[in-house]
């Protein structure tokens, strides 16, 4: 059964129930990742009062994800040509499902902050990559048909945050808001490995500069910084 979940499949490109199943891949893993920015917004009092952290310190858990999603964005096309968009893509997944699952298993309030950072690492790479591969795989004529359809998943994103978060709260544990993205990071990541395809002719890694690399880190981390904690 695991080999067949994880063989990848061949000549996807003419097949309409492949373009399907990387449509709706790519659009939740969007949605997906843009609920996680709201989803803890009606989690604080809870998450503050069962972490014995106060309210101004339980909102590092929002700080703390939206920096590392300022950070990774802008690095994600460099990322998805370094590494090869499906493998970076894939990984972007991984990475956000790992650290829901640390979220959630989070005893403290600094763990749960290092783990909202890893996971915003991985979510501002859904993000950024999923309406690439979304658009590379329908045809020209196709492409509205395709920016329509993730247009609406990022719409539908932070709706259902506030609402999703709200329904766990007030019938469950805060730890449920972030092991809810377990089974759908699971199936992404069973889907991408199989459906979505690197670009066809892989161009020349780019040297790293890794001095513009630390410059982004700072210079957008700290003023994401400064404009969540004005707030």
């Amino acid at each position: 059964m695991l080999k067949f979940l994880f063989q990848p499949i061949k000549k996807m490109e003419t097949s309409r129930i492949a373009k399907i199943i990387i449509a709706v891949t790519t659009i939740s893993a969007a949605i997906m990742e843009l609920i996680d920015t709201s989803i803890v917004n009606v989690a604080l009092n809870q998450m503050a009062g069962n972490l014995g952290a106060s309210i101004e310190d339980i909102s590092w858990v929002i700080t703390s994800y939206a920096i590392a999603n300022v950070i990774i964005i802008p690095m994600s096309g460099f990322l998805s040509v370094y590494f090869g968009r499906k493998n970076y893509f894939m990984a972007s997944i991984i990475i956000f499902t790992v650290a829901s699952i640390f979220c959630g298993l989070s005893t403290s309030l600094w763990e749960l902050v290092f783990w909202r950072f890893v996971q915003g690492l991985g979510g501002g790479g859904l993000l950024s990559t999923s309406q690439t591969i979304l658009f590379d795989t329908f045809p020209l004529k196709q492409r509205g048909l395709a920016g329509a359809l993730f247009g609406m998943g990022i719409v539908l994103g932070p709706t259902l945050g506030p609402t999703v978060g709200g329904f766990i709260i007030d019938n469950y544990s805060w730890p449920l808001i972030f092991n809810i993205n377990v089974p759908f990071g699971i199936v992404a990541s069973i889907l991408t490995y199989n459906f979505v395809h690197n670009e066809k002719e892989m161009p020349d890694k780019p040297a790293i500069d890794w001095y513009g690399v630390l410059l982004l880190v700072v210079g957008i981390g700290s003023l994401q910084y400064v404009l969540e904690r004005e707030k």
